[in-house]
């Protein structure tokens, strides 16, 4: 991947063919965990995703969860599946392809890929930046490379 950039209004970077697929699969997969989110509400990932508003208070969590987990849930999915059609044209592609956003898009990215990295933090067990990471060494390179895209575009999104 190349780094995103400035493009007037916009931003871009360039994909390779398994990267586009890749990072769509994620989001897709995020997407579908949070949507199914009531036949997996004890999984780490959902909890780290969807967390209590009120942890010492399991009343209070339950009333707030009540009135907006609903819309939470629904942004989320609607970031990620905005990161999946962005990536429609690249995931077929046989050569690297040039991915362009507005804001509106950039920003939902940028959601987007805070709850991939969150997911995958939750599967290594990070629960914070002191935390050592252990597990798969492969998802622990995906995780160091969504932080790099992630990284690209807060810098060309800041510009």
């Amino acid at each position: 991947m190349k780094a995103f950039r400035r493009v007037g209004e916009a931003v871009s970077a360039k994909f390779e063919p398994a990267e586009a697929d890749a990072l769509a699969t994620m989001a897709g997969q995020v997407a579908a965990l949070v949507a199914d989110r009531a036949e997996y509400e004890s999984d780490p990932a959902v909890l780290r995703l969807l967390p209590d508003a009120y942890p010492d208070d399991e009343e209070a969590s339950a009333e707030f969860r009540r009135f907006t987990a609903d819309d939470l849930a629904a942004r989320k999915v609607a970031n990620a599946t905005a990161v999946v059609r962005s990536l429609e044209g690249a995931v077929h592609a046989r050569s690297a392809t040039t991915v362009t956003l507005d804001q509106q898009a950039a920003q939902a990215w940028l959601r987007a890929l805070t709850d991939i990295r969150l997911t995958i933090a939750a599967r290594l067990g990070i629960d914070d930046d002191e935390a050592e990471p252990a597990g798969d060494p492969l998802l622990l390179d995906v995780y160091d490379w969504l932080g790099f895209v992630q990284e690209s575009l807060v810098a060309a999104v800041s510009d």
